[in-house]
């Protein structure tokens, strides 16, 4: 059953162009953050706005833009300005949220598709639509499967349509330096030289949706950063989508670390592959202990990819399949030994 879409026309007293500037912030980031975070189209003339939406959100956002136009009145003379920081907590307290459905959002039903200037980058499977989907609607998303699922490319094309339709400010890809053994002091070269073969496969992606000259630009300017985990430590990421790759090989204390970093109007979307552990055995997956201690909470999706969502070579599926059957093999094996050795 579709959700029925409603029109709701505010008009904001006093006029005041000042103050609907404050309003509607630069580039109209406000107002398209209350858009992403309430699942409604905002269109304004002077001080007539209209709300396009559910019902029910459409009339509670436009409260929610009186309530926010009060707070733009000028104290002794001067223009309170609004920020991000300021309309996202109005939208918490306001608990609008809480009242939307999923499928006045996104629904993982619909066909979606990424738009990026190089093209349109569509779901090949069902479960890459309800990544999608989850993506869009959720703070934080998690993809966890074998390689070839799509995984890290849907994520960072959901990043560049963001940036693109001006929803954040940055995109920031990370990953942990950690591969097979080996470590970064015995690899040639300086910092940048050692870093960039852990991150290749993002720089590969964005290479393809924006062309080499673009990411290059934009990474000269900050709009794009691609570092190590390690990088994140202390900072608070506000106005940007964040991808960490290869998540498997983060530490409990590294994934909570990277978690905790997101800030007001940010997206993240953590991907990794749980059979692909890198890290010294007494050591326990960050991603693995995640899945225990956040599936239960609101705002966090986890989509989990099989082998038959693989969408590289066919060869390529057949070989995560033999290795999934290998190792439940082996732990039936195990089992069984147990059981017999218990029964002695």
């Amino acid at each position: 059953m579709s959700t029925q879409i409603s029109t709701h026309d505010v008009t904001l007293e006093p006029a005041d162009n000042k103050r609907l500037s404050s309003l509607c912030g630069p580039f109209d980031d406000n107002l398209k953050q209350i858009e992403r975070r309430l699942g409604v189209e905002i269109s304004y003339r002077d001080n007539s706005f209209r709300v396009i939406g559910s019902e029910s959100t459409a009339v509670a956002t436009g409260e929610l833009l009186k309530k926010l136009y009060v707070e733009t009145q000028t104290v002794k003379g001067k223009l309170s300005e609004l920020d991000a920081h300021q309309v996202h907590l109005a939208i918490q307290e306001s608990r609008i949220v809480e009242q939307i459905t999923p499928k006045e959002m996104v629904s993982p039903a619909k066909e979606l598709f990424i738009k990026t200037k190089r093209g349109v980058i569509k779901p090949r499977n069902p479960n890459q639509n309800s990544y999608v989907a989850n993506i869009l609607l959720n703070d934080i998303s998690f993809g966890i499967g074998p390689a070839g699922t799509g995984k890290t490319y849907l994520a960072v094309a959901a990043a560049v349509d963001a940036l693109e339709r001006q929803d954040v400010r940055r995109i920031l890809l990370t990953r942990p330096a950690v591969e097979a053994g080996e470590k970064l002091g015995f690899l040639p070269g300086d910092l940048s030289q050692k870093v960039d073969p852990y991150l290749r496969p993002l720089y590969d992606a964005l290479f393809e949706m924006l062309g080499f000259e673009k990411v290059e630009r934009l990474i000269e300017r900050n709009v794009i950063e691609v570092a190590p985990l390690a990088y994140m430590r202390g900072r608070t990421l506000n106005d940007a989508f964040v991808i960490l790759d290869e998540a498997q090989n983060t530490t409990v204390e590294q994934m909570k670390m990277f978690l905790t970093r997101i800030g007001f109007n940010s997206k993240a979307v953590i991907t990794g592959d749980i059979t692909q552990i890198d890290l010294p055995r007494s050591q326990k997956s960050g991603l693995r202990h995640a899945i225990e201690v956040l599936k239960e909470i609101d705002g966090i999706s986890f989509n989990l990819f099989q082998a038959a969502d693989v969408v590289r070579h066919p060869v390529v599926q057949r070989i995560v399949q033999a290795y999934e059957d290998f190792e439940q093999k082996l732990e039936v094996d195990k089992r069984a030994a147990l059981s017999g050795t218990d029964s002695q």
